[in-house]
């Protein structure tokens, strides 16, 4: 392994213009005192620099800034189902017609991610205009789905701007904290991704008991000044490190004495270098991780748009709807930030097999539990659906910069992240069409038997590039 000390801005490897362009240029101590160092492997890692010499603020600022983004965009996903009786009674649409605005939104959601981040990594969008952009189209979004005249309209309005608008913020809020502490990524990207699950809880209660055909308008209205509002003030501080950026006080080439450090990065090594997307791809690793987040996603859609109707169904009353999709949405988000503590601890792969499982357990046994009319054991999985349905979004954010470096995440994790633009047609609005057709038996034993694919699928993911590097060293 080689340390090789580069100072000067002109340097090798240092800030230059083209990557800072976008950004406040850093203090003339941080361009002086950096360094590149590579390891045996031919990785870059810059160092010298700590949080506050990039920033002017301590790093975890850049974990609780997107956690509240993040809290404020999630009425979008995760409180629609509760408000779809009204909005359907308010428009005249049917149940499908509804969902299918969901879909919609779902699509453009997943589908900006790629794009933005090719733009994020040109210097062309920085995540400050990324965050000023979703913030306004977040709000366009909200006020077309309560003014919209017809179905073709919400679609547009909240399904289009709203979705790219949210996926904006959602695209640009996980990747930061990945390359803000890509030592232990995995429960910091956890947490700040729960956020988008249990920040929607006071909604799911709102559109259950508070949202009705006579102030629905008003209702939609003032949600989308509010996550204007969030989103636009937490974004003003949004700023990524440099490119290779390592923190300070962690060294790259020797075992660190934290021992929670040292575990997460045994568990979970560093890329063996910066992938670009066309070499992420040709890996074969990405389209296995496409394939898997699909099925993964599509199960916790159908589930966070069902499981409410399908209560209903059942003969549970509104109090139990409710708070089935209520605790759905805490253990949600709460989940994923357990999970991604978990991972750090035991591999970011073994975690996300776990999870797929228990998401499959958790498809057949809220169908068992409604179909016997058991309210307490309803509960219960709905619990462990909500627990699985949202673990493995961080796991593959983190794993995504495990296996392919920081340097291109945004673009990266777009790819991957992009399989939920497709999912969200079967979870939505083919969804639907699956319940209209074979009932809730049939859509919920689909649901199951596609967790357990995807976790078969899970067990052959492998970091491109480790076993050659483990023979380098050997």
């Amino acid at each position: 392994m080689t340390a090789e000390p580069i100072a000067g801005k002109n340097a090798p490897g240092s800030t230059d213009a083209s990557h800072h362009s976008h950004e406040p240029q850093q203090s003339r101590k941080s361009q002086q005192s950096h360094r590149e160092i590579t390891d045996e492997r031919g990785r870059v890692y810059r160092v010298g620099e700590s949080d506050r010499d990039i920033l002017g603020r301590p790093r975890w600022t850049m974990v609780v800034l997107p956690w509240v983004a993040m809290i404020a965009i999630s009425v979008f996903e995760y409180a629609y189902g509760a408000a779809e009786d009204t909005l359907s009674a308010a428009h005249h649409w049917t149940s499908s017609n509804t969902f299918w605005v969901l879909s919609v939104w779902i699509f453009f959601q997943a589908g900006v991610s790629f794009p933005a981040g090719k733009l994020r990594e040109k210097g062309v969008l920085t995540s400050r205009k990324a965050m000023l952009v979703g913030s306004v189209l977040s709000l366009l979004g909200f006020v077309s789905l309560s003014h919209a005249p017809n179905v073709a309209a919400a679609m547009v309005g909240f399904g289009l701007l709203g979705g790219v608008g949210s996926g904006l913020i959602y695209s640009t809020c996980v990747n930061m904290v990945g390359k803000w502490y890509p030592e232990r990524r995995g429960g910091k990207t956890g947490f700040v991704n729960g956020g988008f699950a249990y920040g929607a809880v006071p909604f799911i209660f709102l559109f259950s008991y508070g949202f009705d055909t006579s102030n629905y308008r008003t209702v939609l209205d003032l949600v989308g000044f509010y996550v204007l509002a969030v989103t636009l003030v937490a974004g003003m501080f949004f700023k990524d490190p440099p490119k290779n950026w390592w923190p300070a006080d962690v060294d790259p080439l020797r075992p660190s004495s934290d021992p929670r450090t040292a575990v997460a990065l045994a568990k979970n090594p560093p890329s063996v270098r910066q992938f670009t997307p066309g070499e992420a791809l040709r890996t074969g690793v990405v389209p296995l991780m496409w394939v898997c987040i699909l099925c993964c996603a599509g199960v916790s859609i159908f589930g966070i748009s069902f499981q409410v109707p399908f209560a209903k169904e059942m003969g549970f009353g509104p109090l139990i709807a409710a708070s089935s999709m209520g605790v759905m949405s805490v253990i949600n988000g709460t989940g994923r930030g357990v999970v991604g503590w978990l991972s750090d601890r035991l591999g970011r792969q073994r975690t996300l097999t776990y999870v797929c499982v228990a998401l499959a357990m958790a498809q057949f046994g809220v169908l068992w539990a409604g179909e016997m009319h058991n309210q307490p054991l309803f509960l219960a999985f709905a619990f462990l659906s909500g627990f699985a349905g949202g673990a493995f979004y961080p796991l593959f954010a983190s794993l995504v910069p495990d296996y392919f470096g920081e340097n291109n995440n945004a673009s990266n994790y777009g790819m991957v992240y992009s399989a939920k633009l497709v999912s969200g047609l079967f979870g939505g609005g083919m969804g639907a069409m699956v319940v209209d057709s074979w009932g809730y038996v049939g859509a919920y034993t689909m649901a199951g038997a596609v967790s357990l694919l995807a976790a078969g699928l899970s067990l052959l993911l492998r970091q491109p590039g480790v076993p050659r590097a483990r023979a380098i060293a050997a």
